[in-house]
């Protein structure tokens, strides 16, 4: 007869990680072994510094605090499916804060002896609790949480990952073969390849590759005349052919062409000439197997000529951004290849642009991207922000170069929009006069926002402390940085509204960590990531690193890794605060490639539990942060 309490408990945990990712089996054998248990509210789990249980908990039904007991402070709150009590399973310590019944809450407990094998045995399991348990302190990446179940670190990105890239995979090559004997005269080469519509003829000897003659060789042999048409191809064929076997992957294909200098392989049974040739493989092959490779995106955005061919090139930087996404590719080094060819986009629609303009530019000016594309953390199809910084100009031309300019930013932004970036809603573009000025014109702007802080002066000061230079003279950018700078540390009550500013984005949670979503409007119910957990970090940490006077560093997550450096005490919570940011944004970026849009609504009822926990653990982290600023500026007294 089965045991119905038993069953009941499975059906619940399977669909709460890492139970679910156990066989049903094992789940219903470990069920038979836990135990239920009720606490009233306000009821001891454990205290701080108890003797660990031999179980960990699984919340059925209610809510359990785990709390600081000296400050009596809530350090999170675990819900239904949520797990806590880890610390006898993967550290031999007593615990180090109290669990208490937030309300009337029913408990799994879950055998350690009996679960821990399944644990060891099943790697994801071991993952999910390692990372559960190390989300308890900031930093699930801190080296103390190292060698706690396997020996090893399996918490770190997947870098390996990176090795099976596209370029990694195997060739496809032409199994047309075009062949002639070595007595085949110039002229019916040149026949059968024009017939046949290939670049390249193998010579072959009792069905055995011996040379190979191209379009080049009859350019550069035939056609100038060194040689007679009825030359035969004994005489000006390559040889020996160069040949490999047909299990090929891009990069080596691409690397013996490399290191040949030839545009052609002749692939065999066993990669000698010994053997029958089986295919034949081009440049052009290669490149269309590289075809999202960043270094062939580069080219092929410098050889469009119009704007419009860079848009299907941007598809293929999202299929490129999809793909590493998929094999699970460090977001660090994700970020950058991505920003890259982003900026390539740009600066090819920028130097379209010119070349439509009746005249050159009048002056020197920079292109400057600003947001999250000057924070290199622009990854999807978001609007623009952008803006032009040109130099000073006497009265006289002050008028005709502003009308350059504005015109050439038009034709920009509209290229760029034709690419895939939207208007700017604020129309914080280069195309708007109050967005493109020249370098003493936007000093006396700055100027007045920083000793003018109200809202909207602090918002728009904001972008300029993130700003990245896109294209044009780096020396007029330098000096614009130089003076922003100057002006904060003249006007220091200008950063107490910068902080108070860092602090004024909304909360992710509320109640028994529950999301906070959008009340009303167009994406009523959604959860705002944008909002309400990327930008309070990036509003942080530009704060902070600001309060340091670095100028160098405008990406978030690069801000907090030089942040850590600059305050070792502080260097686990800013290390989170990295960790944490590069996979909200990669959650984001997900979310949206998904979706087909720039990911900062989601809908919550499409998370997995899984996705939801993960999501959780990053808010901590902002929470914490949050109270350090408070503290180090002391912002209730200031504002």
């Amino acid at each position: 007869m089965k045991n119905t309490i038993s069953h009941r408990v499975a059906d619940f945990l399977k669909g709460f990680p890492p139970f679910s990712f156990l066989h049903q089996k094992d789940l219903e054998k470990l069920s038979e072994q836990i135990s239920i248990i009720y606490k009233d509210k306000d009821a001891v789990i454990f205290a701080e510094n108890d003797t660990t249980h031999d179980s960990f908990y699984v919340v059925h039904k209610g809510a359990v605090a785990l709390k600081k007991s000296q400050k009596n402070m809530v350090l999170d709150m675990c819900d239904e499916g949520d797990i806590f009590g880890l610390r006898p399973l993967l550290a031999q310590e007593n615990y180090i804060m109290e669990a208490v019944a937030y309300e009337e809450t029913i408990l799994y407990a879950i055998p350690i002896a009996i679960f821990k094998p399944y644990a060891l045995e099943n790697r994801t399991v071991g993952n999910f609790l390692i990372e559960s348990y190390a989300s308890n302190t900031k930093n699930p990446y801190s080296d103390i949480h190292k060698d706690k179940l396997y020996g090893d670190d399996l918490l770190t990105e997947n870098h390996h990952s990176a090795r099976d890239s596209f370029d990694l995979q195997p060739i496809k090559y032409s199994k047309k073969i075009v062949t002639c004997e070595p007595s085949t005269t110039a002229r019916d080469i040149a026949k059968i390849m024009t017939k046949q519509k290939v670049g390249a003829i193998l010579i072959v000897d009792e069905m055995l590759p011996i040379g190979i003659i191209t379009d080049k060789d009859l350019r550069n042999k035939i056609v100038t005349g060194d040689y007679s048409i009825l030359t035969t191809a004994e005489t000006i064929m390559t040889k020996p052919v160069i040949t490999y076997p047909k299990k090929m992957t891009v990069t080596e294909a691409q690397m013996a062409m490399m290191k040949s200098n030839i545009s052609y392989l002749c692939l065999t049974k066993d990669g000698t000439i010994n053997t029958k040739a089986v295919g034949i493989l081009s440049k052009h092959d290669v490149m269309v197997a590289l075809g999202n490779n960043p270094a062939v995106l580069i080219k092929a955005l410098k050889r469009a000529k119009k704007t419009k061919e860079i848009k299907p090139i941007r598809a293929r930087i999202m299929q490129l951004l999809q793909g590493y996404l998929d094999q699970n590719i460090p977001m660090t080094l994700i970020s950058k290849i991505i920003t890259e060819l982003n900026e390539a986009c740009t600066t090819r629609v920028i130097e379209i642009s010119l070349e439509k303009m009746s005249s050159p530019p009048p002056v020197k000016f920079a292109w400057l991207a600003l947001g999250s594309q000057g924070r290199s953390e622009q990854m999807l199809h978001t609007d623009q922000d952008n803006a032009i910084v040109y130099e000073n100009v006497s009265d006289v031309f002050r008028d005709e170069t502003k009308v350059y300019f504005l015109k050439f930013a038009t034709l920009v932004n509209k290229g760029l929009f034709e690419i895939g970036y939207d208007y700017c809603p604020a129309e914080m573009m280069a195309s708007n006069p109050k967005w493109c000025m020249s370098l003493e014109e936007w000093k006396n702007q700055i100027h007045y926002w920083i000793t003018n802080p109200g809202k909207n002066e602090v918002l728009l000061s904001f972008i300029f402390f993130d700003y990245s230079l896109t294209y044009g003279d780096a020396a007029i950018v330098d000096e614009l940085s130089e003076s922003i700078f100057e002006n904060v540390k003249a006007n220091p009550v200008f950063y107490v509204h910068l902080v108070s500013g860092a602090l004024q984005s909304p909360s992710p949670t509320g109640f028994f960590r529950q999301f906070l979503v959008e009340q009303d409007g167009a994406n009523k119910d959604n959860f705002d990531i944008k909002r309400r957990a990327l930008m309070p970090l990036t509003d942080a940490a530009r704060v902070l690193i600001l309060s340091h006077s670095v100028k160098s560093i405008s990406n978030t997550a690069a801000r907090f890794e030089k942040l850590a450096e600059l305050e070792p005490n502080n260097s686990e919570l800013y290390l989170s605060c990295s960790y944490s940011f590069k996979a909200l944004l990669k959650f984001r970026t997900k979310q949206g490639l998904l979706h087909h849009d720039s990911g900062q609504f989601i809908a919550l009822e499409s998370l997995s539990k899984m996705e939801k926990i993960k999501l959780k653990r990053t808010f901590k982290t902002i929470k914490e942060l949050q109270e350090l600023i408070s503290v180090r500026f002391n912002i209730s007294n200031l504002v």
